[in-house]
C-alpha cells in the first residue's frame, strides 16, 4: 500500500523567506497517546521565523530538513487505542512542541488539544496557543493589581493585543504602545494608546502623571531600559523577546514556558473569547501555499493581531 503523504512546510538550511517550501512529507499517525488533526488554521509567530534565519540556533536549533508552526486549530481525524479525552470529528484547538503545524495534518499528544468552542472561529483558535499563554504568563508575572498602571509595548501585535486586554481584565489601566494607526483600535479597548518613536519617554510620563507600575514589553529594542529609566521596579518588568536586556537589568523574561498548565491556560483563554471577553485580532490570512508571503508580512512587525495559515 502507498504510503498517505499531505503538503507541510519545510526548509533545508538557515536563511530568508525563499528557504520555504512546500512539500509532500508522509502523513502523520496517532502513535500512542497521541490524536491526529487535520489543520484548519495554524497562526505565524516571530519565533519561527527566529529559528528559520537561524538566530536562535543556539537556543532552538534546527535539525533539517525543518517543518515550522506550534498553533493549531482543526478537526481530530484520529485517535490512539485509549485515548478517551476527544474522538474523531472533534474540532479542537492546540499546540505541537514539534514544529509541524503548518501542514495539512500534525499528529500531538493528546493533552495537546483542548475543545473549540463553538463561537470562536478557526482562525482565532489557530492563533491562540502562543500569543495566548505567552500574554496570559507576561500579565501575570508582573503581578497587576487593581489601580495600577502598566506599560505594553507592542500593544497591538500578536502578544501585545492579547496582553492589554488581560491587562484590562486584573483591573490594571493600560497604555499601549503602538503606531498611530493602532490608536483607535487600543481606545476602543480602553487602552490609552502612545505612539513609538522619539520623545516616547516623555509621552509615557504624560500619559502616567502617577507613574508606571508595570511594563511589558512584546518588542525588544530598548524598552527593558526605558521601563527602568521610567522607575518601574525591576521584578515588575517582564520580557518576551529581549532575554539579553533583561539579564543585565534584572527583568523577568517570562513567556509561554511560564504557563504551569497550558491546557488549561489555552481552554480559559478560548472560553474568554467563546464569551466576547477577549478578542483575537486577525490580521490576515494566507493558503499553505503562500506561506512566503504570510512570513514576509509578519517579519514587518507592523500588522495588528496575528497572520494565519489556511492549510484546510
Amino acid at each position: 500500500m502507498a504510503e498517505e503523504t499531505m503538503r507541510a512546510v519545510r526548509f533545508e538550511r538557515y536563511g530568508g523567506i525563499e528557504e520555504l517550501q512546500v512539500t509532500e512529507v508522509p502523513r502523520p499517525r496517532a502513535d500512542p497517546g497521541r490524536v491526529v488533526v487535520r489543520v484548519m488554521a495554524a497562526a505565524l509567530n516571530p519565533g519561527e521565523a527566529a529559528i528559520r534565519s537561524g538566530l536562535m540556533h543556539d537556543r532552538w536549533p534546527a535539525h533539517f530538513p525543518e517543518g515550522e508552526g506550534s498553533d493549531f486549530a482543526g478537526v481530530v481525524t484520529e485517535v490512539a487505542a485509549g485515548v478517551t479525552s476527544v474522538s474523531p470529528g472533534d474540532e479542537v484547538l492546540g499546540w505541537t512542541d514539534e514544529r509541524a503545524s503548518h501542514a495539512e495534518a500534525v499528529s500531538v499528544p493528546a493533552c495537546q488539544v483542548v475543545a473549540k468552542p463553538a463561537g470562536v472561529s478557526w482562525e482565532a483558535a489557530g492563533s491562540l496557543h502562543v500569543a495566548g499563554t505567552t500574554a496570559w504568563a507576561a500579565v501575570r508575572s508582573v503581578n497587576l493589581r487593581p489601580g495600577d498602571t502598566v506599560a505594553v509595548s507592542a500593544a497591538a501585535g500578536g502578544v501585545g493585543s492579547l496582553a492589554v486586554q488581560l491587562a484590562r481584565r486584573a483591573g490594571a489601566a493600560v497604555i499601549g504602545i503602538a503606531g498611530p494607526g493602532n490608536a483607535g483600535w487600543l481606545a476602543a479597548a480602553g487602552v490609552t494608546p502612545v505612539s513609538y518613536g522619539d520623545g516616547l519617554a516623555d509621552r509615557l510620563r504624560a500619559a502616567a502623571p502617577g507613574g508606571i507600575d508595570a511594563f511589558i514589553d512584546c518588542f525588544g529594542g530598548g524598552y527593558v531600559e526605558l521601563a527602568a529609566e521610567l522607575g518601574v521596579p525591576t521584578e515588575r518588568i517582564d520580557t518576551i523577546i529581549d532575554w539579553s536586556a533583561a539579564q543585565r537589568a534584572g527583568a523577568k523574561m517570562e513567556g509561554v514556558a511560564a504557563a504551569e498548565d497550558p491546557a488549561a491556560v489555552l481552554a480559559e483563554l478560548a472560553d474568554l473569547a467563546a464569551a466576547g471577553q477577549l478578542v483575537v485580532p486577525v490580521a490576515r490570512t494566507y493558503p499553505l501555499d503562500q506561506v512566503r508571503d504570510a512570513y514576509a508580512e509578519l517579519e514587518k512587525r507592523h500588522t495588528r493581531g496575528k497572520i494565519v495559515l489556511l492549510p484546510g
